[in-house]
């Protein structure tokens, strides 16, 4: 095996990404005691009455490497070895059989807290792997809706096509609205990837209603990808709910979107103006709830007034770095 293979394998070991034999862990181990033995042999020209310490990174390294077993085998070498070997000519008396007594129970605390902190990495690492394998899922069954909605999408203005093949006038009106739909579910799989440009995700959500119903006002800011879909989520509930009872509802009707930012803080107002007459408002339903917490893990909040001149609401949350 050559050196550089061994010096991966004892790093793959020491992350917990790759399990020792018992014959590897045992050698490691020998070799520990074998590098303790002779640091104790040069300190001992300057201090003969040293014959327990330089075993103790032994036994951490070990038990690191091997386990608790291991550890405890190197642990019980390492006193033997202090006793047997007197590279000082000194008895073995009392005092040394004290200072045996302590290492071994440092060393047993030692085993004990790497074998804890073993058992805490082994627990993460597999949390880790249960988490990027359900990102994995997760990312496999939005490619699969998302196919399956550009293939709807696509049959929906076949079929829309076909029934107004004689009506071109009403055709070209609808087949614009749904060319915008199926682009503005193109850019939400995007940035749920990589991000995107606020504007381009306003423009994506509000364009099938037609850009003279709206108005944009702020300067370009770039969202990463989770952003980007929790407010690309709060925008297509505000812009549904504007198509059915808001300011997309009337002919008058009219939108404005500002957004400012203030270090990684950002603002941003909706604003209807002209719409229906605002009704009695009914229980918080799925897009209410969603509307307060899709923003909660960007440390953000969202707050809705209904005005008589239509839905006003406010949005800030924390633009975490791209």
């Amino acid at each position: 095996m050559s050196m550089t293979r061994l010096i991966e394998d004892i790093k793959q070991v020491w992350r917990g990404e790759q399990q020792p034999s018992l014959v590897w862990s045992c050698l490691f181990a020998a070799g520990c005691l074998l590098i303790a033995t002779a640091i104790r042999y040069g300190m001992a020209h300057l201090r003969p009455d040293v014959f327990f310490t330089p075993y103790m990174p032994a036994v951490f390294f070990a038990t690191a490497m091997g386990g608790s077993g291991v550890g405890l085998a190197t642990a019980i070498l390492g006193a033997a070895l202090g006793l047997a070997l007197d590279f000082g000519n000194g008895p073995v008396d009392g005092a040394r059989l004290a200072l045996m007594t302590m290492y071994l129970v440092v060393a047993a605390l030692v085993i004990w807290g790497v074998n804890h902190y073993r058992g805490l990495a082994a627990k993460q690492r597999e949390i880790a792997r249960r988490l990027t394998e359900e990102e994995q899922y997760r990312k496999l069954l939005v490619d699969e809706l998302h196919h399956r909605l550009k293939n709807k999408t696509s049959t929906i203005h076949a079929v829309l096509h076909q029934v107004l093949y004689d009506q071109p006038q009403v055709w070209t009106r609808i087949d614009q609205r749904i060319r915008a739909l199926a682009a503005a579910d193109d850019l939400i799989a995007r940035a749920d990837g990589q991000g995107c440009d606020l504007k381009d995700l306003l423009m994506s959500e509000l364009g099938p209603y037609g850009h003279v119903r709206f108005e944009l006002n702020g300067a370009p800011l770039f969202l990463p990808a989770k952003l980007a879909v929790s407010l690309a989520l709060i925008f297509h509930e505000l812009a549904t709910n504007a198509g059915k009872y808001g300011a997309f509802a009337s002919p008058r009707g009219f939108l404005q979107v500002s957004w400012t930012t203030e270090g990684d803080r950002l603002t941003l107002t909706w604003d209807e103006a002209e719409g229906p007459p605002v009704g009695q408002v009914g229980k918080p339903g799925f897009g209410t709830k969603l509307l307060k917490a899709a923003l909660s893990s960007f440390d953000g909040r969202t707050e809705t007034t209904f005005l008589p001149s239509g839905i006003h609401c406010t949005m800030q949350c924390r633009v975490p770095p791209s």
